[in-house]
């Protein structure tokens, strides 16, 4: 099992970024990143061309960086109601997913993808909740955010209790 040591010239998911010198498999190197230019070989006049290369990730990494924060700050003002169909008093039909917190947060302009919103389990119950979101690694926000009744909350009639007090 041969392997190569080569050097990023892109961010690579599970591999690493661009100017990283990682050892891969011969065969992942030769067939996918070497013809793909996503990679070089490690030889002396590539090791030159890390130093450009850590410049331009630490500069990519710097605005990765401030967008966050910068989207952060536009979630943490932003307030959200929901409005799902409820039953009889004030039962939800069905949850909120994090797809329908995605779908509501673009109508209100800001863009997320779902991974980052760090919803444990699907919410089942009208009120107030809050949802954290990691959108850096140095970078995480709540969303605050209501879930209300489409229509109005009906409460169950007492007509079953004035049935037995006439049968007394």
């Amino acid at each position: 099992m041969a392997n190569n040591q080569i050097l990023l010239l892109q961010p690579i998911n599970g591999l690493g970024a661009e100017g990283d010198t990682v050892t891969v498999r011969a065969g992942y190197a030769r067939n996918f990143l070497l013809p793909r230019k996503l990679a070089l070989p490690i030889t002396q006049a590539n090791k030159k061309h890390v130093e450009s290369l850590l410049k331009a990730r630490e500069a990519r990494e710097q605005k990765e960086f401030e967008q966050a924060r910068e989207l952060g700050d536009r979630v943490a003002r932003t307030s959200v109601a929901i409005a799902v169909k409820t039953g009889e008093r004030g039962k939800m039909f069905g949850a909120v997913t994090a797809n329908d917190l995605i779908q509501r947060l673009q109508e209100e302009g800001v863009e997320l993808d779902k991974k980052q919103l760090q919803l444990a389990a699907p919410i089942k119950e009208l009120g107030s909740h809050t949802v954290a979101i990691k959108l850096h690694p140095d970078v995480e926000t709540e969303l605050k955010f209501e879930v209300v009744s489409e229509n109005p909350i009906e409460e169950e009639s007492d007509a079953s209790g004035d049935a037995d007090e006439d049968d007394e």
